[in-house]
């Protein structure tokens, strides 16, 4: 009995993450993540880099802000600092949301978990559905720890191995930091085009320390 209900459980998050991937579950089983036939786009241009004193610059500006989380914040387990940085923010009053892709993280709900813990209110953590129309009406886009599921690839190469697949629109908005420890690609390996975008900075380093920086300039 024990393992039909962990063998049941495993299932239905693989449904639901294959159905948030669009990709079907025999496909994922059988064939990897993509199915595409021929070369992905090249990405041209090159990643900018961002200080703190230009991140919180921007924040002391703008008006609505939303932050994408991922597995990166995780591993860095930078929950809190994000908690506190939108306390801040919100103080301010600024319109600060969440966006939450269904995959993000290791399962499904691993960043609401994540976000519940350190207290961040939930009636401003949304799900992908419900926010992705607003990015172009938003000032400052900060993904932290998040790649695939903000890359456009998915949208505009149709050899991308993440073709079709639904993301964050997040380089709709007005500005995009995106925290991240280097220049590596994500879990599938795939470059983003979005770190090389004209309004895309890469706020560099540990997404804990990278915040708790952010944290001593923004009052």
């Amino acid at each position: 009995m024990v393992g039909a209900l962990v063998g049941s459980s495993g299932a239905i998050l693989s449904y639901i993450m294959c159905k948030a991937m669009n990709r079907s579950f025999v496909s994922v089983i059988l064939g990897g993540f993509g199915g595409s036939t021929g070369p992905a786009m090249e990405v041209e241009g090159e990643q900018v880099a961002i200080d703190a004193d230009g991140v919180a610059a921007a924040l002391e500006e703008a008006d609505s802000v939303v932050i994408i989380p991922g597995y990166g914040m995780a591993v860095a387990q930078a929950q809190s600092n994000v908690a506190e940085l939108t306390r801040r923010l919100r103080a301010k009053g600024k319109n600060v949301r969440f966006a939450i892709h269904p995959v993000a993280g290791r399962l499904p709900g691993h960043m609401n978990v994540l976000l519940a813990e350190a207290k961040v209110p939930y009636d401003i953590v949304l799900e992908m559905d419900e926010i992705n129309d607003d990015f172009p009406q938003t000032d400052v886009a900060i993904v932290i720890g998040s790649n695939d599921i903000v890359n456009p690839a998915a949208q505009e190469d149709p050899n991308s191995p993440i073709a079709g697949m639904p993301v964050l629109e997040c380089w709709k908005a007005k500005q995009v930091f995106v925290s991240k420890r280097g220049q590596g690609t994500g879990y599938s390996g795939i470059e983003n085009p979005l770190f090389f975008k004209d309004n895309t900075r890469m706020f560099y380093g540990d997404a804990k320390q990278s915040l708790s920086t952010l944290l001593n300039i923004i009052e």
